[in-house]
């Protein structure tokens, strides 16, 4: 038996209105629509990566399941936020972090 594809046509079924929402990152305005994670948000517009390593080389997303914690950054004051799991909401403030900051901030500096 083999598998067929039928194209879904015309109708809404299942579909809701997109609701826009902002979020200011870094200081920047950054549109998003509701429902979206900030990774999410982050990656429609264009940023693929927000903190760097030890090394220097970028980090932004990558398991997208909150396992691997590449994503992380500061919402409304909180740190080590994992932007992959954390829904975007219309006002947020986010800041990216460094690998210093999070290290002095472990180091309790």
């Amino acid at each position: 038996m083999s598998p067929r594809l039928f194209r879904a046509t015309g109708g809404t079924a299942g579909t809701r209105p997109e609701r826009p929402l902002r979020i200011t990152v870094d200081g920047e305005p950054v549109d998003g629509v509701a429902g979206q994670s900030i990774a999410g948000v982050l990656l429609a517009a264009g940023r693929t990566s927000w903190r760097t390593a030890r090394s220097g080389a970028p980090r932004g997303v990558f398991c997208g399941i909150g396992v691997c914690f590449d994503c992380v950054l500061t919402v409304n004051g909180v740190p080590d936020v994992r932007a992959c799991r954390r829904r975007a909401a219309d006002g947020d403030v986010v800041t990216t972090q460094s690998r210093a900051t999070a290290d002095d901030r472990e180091a309790g500096a």
